[in-house]
């Protein structure tokens, strides 16, 4: 049995990530235009609330008469560079040492270099076995293709079947590995937890915690597959 994690809103809350790229972004912003850190922050922070991540830096610096393509840029760069203040979430802590006797991985999408600064941050390295950042495989090996999951089979040597994959967005996580055997558990939060696609798209099962994920859980959706 192998349990493969997504990252981002699964094992801990992404808003926290945004709002760390956001500080770093308000220090930078102090440092080289001397646009206050805090009222930069709170800017970037309530269009967020308002919009989404989409044209944050395009507004504040346009606020703060600063706007250029260039200053854009450098915003992001700072954004993606920064060393993140994140933590596990409570019950990914739990889990991972619940299941610290078996194989455990990680299948994440995103930048290179912002993915493997949050798998540091969070401590994952000493937790899991290995963590597939699937751009390093190709941008074409990215959710929902089951490139990295045949991975951890090959790696691990053993079916599918054994291998259950934990995500939080049925846009991608599921429909690519869900034909092919895999196990699949959906934890409902962050940005995707009201999202309701057809039933290929989405996990064999849903969950609110990963407390919920257990070995009598786990044994269970193994028995229902062999029925």
């Amino acid at each position: 049995m192998v349990l493969v994690f997504d990252l981002d809103d699964t094992l801990y809350d992404e808003t926290g990530y945004v709002m760390s790229g956001f500080k770093a972004v308000a220090d930078f912003a102090d440092r080289t235009w001397r646009i206050p850190s805090a009222d930069s922050f709170t800017f970037m922070e309530r269009i967020f609330k308002e919009t989404g991540r989409g044209n944050v830096f395009d507004k504040m610096l346009k606020k703060y008469n600063k706007y250029s393509k260039s200053n854009v840029s450098r915003c992001l760069s700072v954004y993606r560079s920064h060393e993140p203040a994140i933590h596990l979430l409570p019950d990914a802590t739990r889990c991972l040492k619940r299941f610290g006797h078996l194989p455990l991985y990680v299948v994440t999408d995103g930048n290179k270099i912002v993915q493997h600064k949050k798998i540091k941050a969070l401590g994952l390295e000493t937790m899991v076995k290995k963590a597939f950042i699937t751009y390093r495989h190709g941008v074409k090996n990215s959710k929902p293709s089951p490139y990295c999951f045949l991975k951890i089979s090959n790696l691990e040597k053993t079916e599918p079947e054994s291998i259950f994959y934990i995500g939080d967005n049925p846009n991608k996580d599921f429909i690519g590995i869900k034909p092919l055997g895999f196990k699949t558990i959906r934890i409902l939060r962050g940005e995707h937890k009201g999202v309701r696609l057809k039933v290929e798209h989405d996990a064999h099962k849903e969950i609110l915690s990963l407390d919920e994920i257990t070995p009598e859980l786990l044994k269970e959706m193994e028995n229902n597959e062999r029925s």
